[in-house]
């Protein structure tokens, strides 16, 4: 049975119904599957950060080469690839002022800072949305370095810049319970503790708490270092840019662009080969570090279409992790639950149950949630667990040539599992998707009946559905791809209750 097989490229879908393996050549000769009419954009930051935001903007409107780099394609500009506008003079700029970040970043507690700078640019944004008679597309969130610097876990400031003083110690902030007493200025100062004591059920990363604090607006957002748009550029100290993006500066546009269009509601592609009435689930686990009980953790499910759209269901926090194995594994009622939440939002969307249901996660599922997940599977679908990982790695090499294996190999074991290298030589781009040579993902059909092949091939396809970074394909297919970060952003708060929401609220 063992066998080495290779697995064709996927096709994707553009506009008027042509197919190319390449999303930057689709969207370059045919443009991308829909199209809007263009995008209004809000803007928080400062009065530099809109400058640099609208000089970036203003610099994609004209082609954009890299230096000395074939393998990525130009840039051949904004309107020229989606057809539609996206203009430096129609945006809404809500200003962060120095004084404004200087009053909350210089304090000892990074919590305490992070919780109030990332108040600071929501509160910017939901007062636009109450006081404002404009619709916006997306909200483009310039972050200065120094909040960059300073935002972040277990980042630490200067003390000579220090200004406050954290009123609680992390560990005694988890416990602090405020209770009235008989003299005004002691409450006074009780409930400062008590303020700050909640600043402690957020993480201290900027990053994760601002789309987690978000969520419940369904405000989609495009966060971007000042640097990252001025890369060439010394920012205050903080931004001599750490990469040189000159020899991928297309590469850079085209990624924020398509980022961009596919946040302000349009569809840069779809897969080409079409399997009707499948869908695919990616089990998402992240442990809940601010939890006493180590087997705490938090899990969700990302349900993808054939069309690319995506959605999160967030699940319930519970004792999923075992430390021995480092393995998640869910309880009856809360497996059934979190599918059901699936299944339920595809019959919603699409009027009937799917033919099919690939469940994807990185360890193999055990017989209780399995049992729940096919309890609430209902009858004519065909339920598949597909287990994917990088545990077992194995190398294929060359006799000849300066590249590694072609991507797409993929050597079979038996007809419940193979290695398949998703990233390696690309022949259509003349280069690798590796920098070393390529590990590929063991696969395996851990549950349920499916043919190897057709497995081998969706999880192909399902690289090739990222649509906040415009390239060739990815590593993993996207129902894992973003598990992590989704991960983080769920946990970044204790107190996140968020609904099933479009996969774009979390990118």
């Amino acid at each position: 049975m063992k066998h080495l097989t290779y697995i064709e490229e996927p096709t994707l879908l553009f506009a008027q119904n042509q197919k190319l393996v390449d999303p930057r050549d689709g969207l370059s000769f045919f443009g991308p599957l829909n199209n809007i009419y263009g995008i209004k954009s809000g803007v928080v930051g400062t009065k530099k950060g809109l400058k640099i935001f609208k000089d970036y903007l203003n610099l994609i409107q004209k082609p954009v080469y890299n230096s000395n780099n074939t393998s990525r394609p130009m840039f051949p500009g904004f309107e020229a690839v989606f057809g539609c506008k996206w203009e430096s003079n129609n945006i809404v700029f809500k200003e962060i002022v120095e004084s404004e970040i200087g009053q909350y970043l210089y304090n000892d507690s990074p919590h305490k800072r992070t919780y109030d700078l990332v108040s600071l640019f929501i509160e910017k944004i939901t007062k636009s949305l109450r006081e404002d008679d404009e619709t916006l597309d997306v909200w483009f969130i310039i972050v200065p370095e120094e909040i960059f610097t300073y935002c972040r876990p277990n980042s630490g400031i200067p003390k000579e810049l220090i200004r406050t003083k954290s009123l609680l110690e992390k560990r005694k902030a988890k416990s602090f319970h405020y209770e009235p007493s008989f003299f005004p200025e002691m409450d006074e100062e009780l409930r400062k503790m008590e303020k700050e004591a909640e600043t402690y059920n957020y993480d201290a990363q900027f990053h994760d708490q601002l789309k987690a604090r978000l969520l419940e607006h369904k405000i989609p957002t495009q966060i971007f270092r000042e640097s990252t748009l001025a890369w060439r550029e010394n920012l205050n100290g903080f931004g001599a840019p750490k990469r040189d993006f000159s020899k991928i500066e297309g590469h850079l546009a085209w990624t924020i662009s398509t980022a961009a269009f596919y946040k302000a509601g349009g569809k840069p592609w779809k897969l080409g080969d079409v399997r009707e009435k499948v869908c695919y689930l990616g089990l998402v686990y992240k442990k809940v570090e601010k939890s006493k009980n180590p087997k705490n953790a938090c899990c969700a499910a990302q349900m993808f279409l054939d069309n690319g759209d995506g959605t999160v269901f967030k699940g319930e926090v519970g004792p999923w992790y075992n430390p021995k194995s480092g393995e998640y594994h869910l309880k009856t009622d809360e497996a059934k639950a979190l599918i059901s939440q699936a299944l339920n939002s595809y019959l919603e969307q699409n009027g009937s149950c799917p033919k099919e249901v690939f469940i994807h996660a990185k360890t193999r599922f055990n017989k209780e949630e399995w049992d729940a997940f096919s309890d609430a599977t209902p009858d004519g679908t065909n339920l598949v667990g597909i287990t994917i990982s990088k545990a077992k790695p194995i190398k294929l090499y060359k006799k000849e040539g300066n590249f590694p294996i072609m991507r797409g190999n993929a050597y079979v074991i038996d007809n419940r599992s193979a290695y398949l290298w998703t990233v390696g030589f690309v022949p259509k781009i003349q280069s690798a998707l590796s920098m070393e040579v390529p590990n590929p993902l063991f696969i395996e059909i851990n549950k349920g009946e499916a043919d190897i092949n057709q497995v081998l091939k969706d999880i192909m396809a399902l690289t090739k559905l990222n649509y906040n970074a415009c390239i060739y394909a990815d590593g993993e297919p996207v129902t894992l791809r973003f598990a992590d970060k989704i991960g983080e952003i769920l946990t970044a708060s204790t107190e996140i209750k968020t609904p099933p929401l479009a996969f774009k609220y979390y990118i």
